[in-house]
């Protein structure tokens, strides 16, 4: 669905959005990419895989191939415990208010393992639009989703640049 090459947090990193048509398809390929020296074909021996599999939040569309932009947002967020439901109510009202911010969300997805938590990506065509439409819509009041940052109990946020063979770039 799309890959992209960190450029602003973690540096060195490939971060890949894949999706499964049932779980066990997805357990197949995290099988296999575990058991493999080389899942993605990288000989490089510093390398690291890390999975997380996640679910989009069940009021969005699917990913659909499109290019959002040059710079792409991985933002998490690290919940409170019980803070998911919350979140999700949150995120389903402001999605349509904000619309003219929310067109640049590529996906929205809640954890399945590990820590609670959400994974959000965003598409832009430059910084300064990601930080005018931010400053905009939380100037207006249509941003964050109500009741969201309250959940949260630490966040990242890693800027992206799409690789060429990506479907999303």
């Amino acid at each position: 669905m799309g890959a992209w090459r960190t450029e602003i947090g973690e540096l060195f990193q490939i971060k890949l959005l894949r999706g499964f048509e049932t779980a066990e398809a997805l357990e197949r390929e995290r099988l296999r990419a575990l058991m493999s020296a080389r899942p993605f074909g990288v000989d490089d021996p510093s390398s690291r895989l890390i999975t997380e599999q996640y679910a989009r939040f069940p009021f969005l569309p699917d990913v659909e191939r499109s290019s959002f932009g040059r710079f792409y947002e991985f933002r998490t967020y690290h919940l409170k415990p019980g803070g998911l439901p919350p979140t999700l109510a949150g995120w389903e009202q402001a999605i349509g208010p904000a619309h003219d911010y929310t067109r640049h969300l590529v996906i929205n997805m809640y954890a399945l393992d590990g820590s609670p938590r959400i994974t959000h990506i965003w598409g832009f065509s430059s910084l300064e639009e990601r930080a005018a439409l931010r400053a905009r819509h939380y100037a207006e009041g249509l941003w964050p989703p109500k009741g969201g940052p309250q959940q949260i109990a630490r966040a990242t946020s890693t800027i992206c640049i799409p690789e060429a063979y990506s479907p999303l770039g």
